[in-house]
């Protein structure tokens, strides 16, 4: 089959690999319709780890040397060991946890003590085909297109981190950083009923936010200290820049709450001063709670197509590289029919 094998730092090659194992109890062989791109694969491509396990076995998954990436991925059920029949369409929620864990009892099983992700821990959905739990999978209604219902497992990724902020009903958010999940969030949390508010450094991104439903949208420098706008009851810090925290903690209103969603590149100060005497909780939103969240993400895709705003380019599989180094949303057409 044809898939993306990541080897090295620089180095993925389109090339014929060796199909999936049949699926055992409780698993699925899927036919990959499409498959997204997201910043960690960059980040992968670029420095050829240190999430995908290129050099040494990773513990969990025991998969080790090159790797299908694609940890976003949707298509047809061609094989069925459990949950599905042959034929249905299904998203992938793509990270695997153990049901056992004192985190996975909690139903937090993003925090599986055992936690691994397809296309990043173990081979993945960038290829023809791909074996899965089918616990991580949940069904696409007929009426959502391939090109909308790929944006699953990031949508997931906006409605953990709301389930997180417990925001209260129809109040007023803020989301810093509108590119990649900031942007899903103000769909996911406009659809929920939440006023919501958005600063960015681009032009670009604040515009497609209002059409995403936004209520305000405001450009901001790159070392901005303050906004037009504060007193926020919820912030969500999504853009993982050095000043972001900083900005997201003096936007907040007192007792109010930060949640910190984006990664930035190293070690980040704020002021903690500040945050303690003002009663503001700082949590964090990390992937996304399978069962729970996923169905929630599938819902709304269901409802609302968001492709025209959220995806730059859909590429053929041959041309990924050019989606690696490209800014924006790339989704690659593994069946290659071009359409978006």
């Amino acid at each position: 089959m044809k898939a993306a094998v990541l080897y090295g730092a620089g180095d993925l090659r389109v090339e014929d690999a060796a199909g999936p194992r049949e699926p055992g109890d409780g698993e699925l062989t899927i036919a990959v319709h499409r498959c997204g791109l997201c910043g960690t694969d960059a980040h992968e491509y670029a420095h050829g780890g240190p999430m995908t396990p290129l050099r040494a076995p990773h513990p969990w998954s025991g998969h080790g040397g090159p790797t299908i990436i694609g940890h976003e991925f949707m298509g047809t059920v061609c094989r069925a060991g459990g949950g599905f029949s042959e034929g249905d369409r299904v998203v992938a929620g793509a990270g695997q946890w153990c049901g056992e864990c004192s985190a996975c009892r909690a139903g937090r099983t993003n925090l599986c003590r055992r936690y691994f992700t397809y296309g990043l821990s173990t081979h993945g959905g960038m290829a023809e085909y791909v074996t899965v739990p089918a616990e991580m999978c949940v069904a696409v209604p007929g009426g959502c297109p391939d090109g909308n219902a790929v944006l699953a497992q990031p949508v997931a990724i906006a409605m953990h981190a709301l389930d997180r902020a417990q925001a209260p009903d129809r109040s007023e958010v803020l989301v810093l950083g509108a590119g990649g999940i900031g942007a899903l969030l103000v769909a996911a949390a406009a659809d929920r009923g939440l006023a919501v508010h958005v600063a960015d450094l681009d032009p670009e991104r604040l515009a497609a936010a209002r059409r995403l439903g936004a209520a305000t949208a405001e450009l901001v420098g790159r070392d901005a200290d303050t906004l037009s706008g504060n007193g926020f009851r919820t912030v969500f810090e999504t853009s993982g820049s050095t000043s972001g925290l900083r900005l997201a903690t003096r936007a907040t209103a007192p007792g109010g709450r930060v949640v910190a969603v984006g990664l930035p590149g190293r070690p980040v100060e704020f002021d903690v001063r500040a945050a303690v005497v003002s009663e503001v909780d700082v949590i964090t939103s990390s992937a996304h709670a399978c069962r729970r969240d996923l169905p929630m993400a599938v819902d709304l895709l269901a409802r609302r197509d968001l492709r025209e705003e959220i995806v730059t380019r859909v590429l053929p599989l041959e041309n990924i590289h050019n989606g690696l180094t490209a800014a924006g949303k790339t989704v690659i057409d593994i069946l290659g029919k071009g359409e978006r």
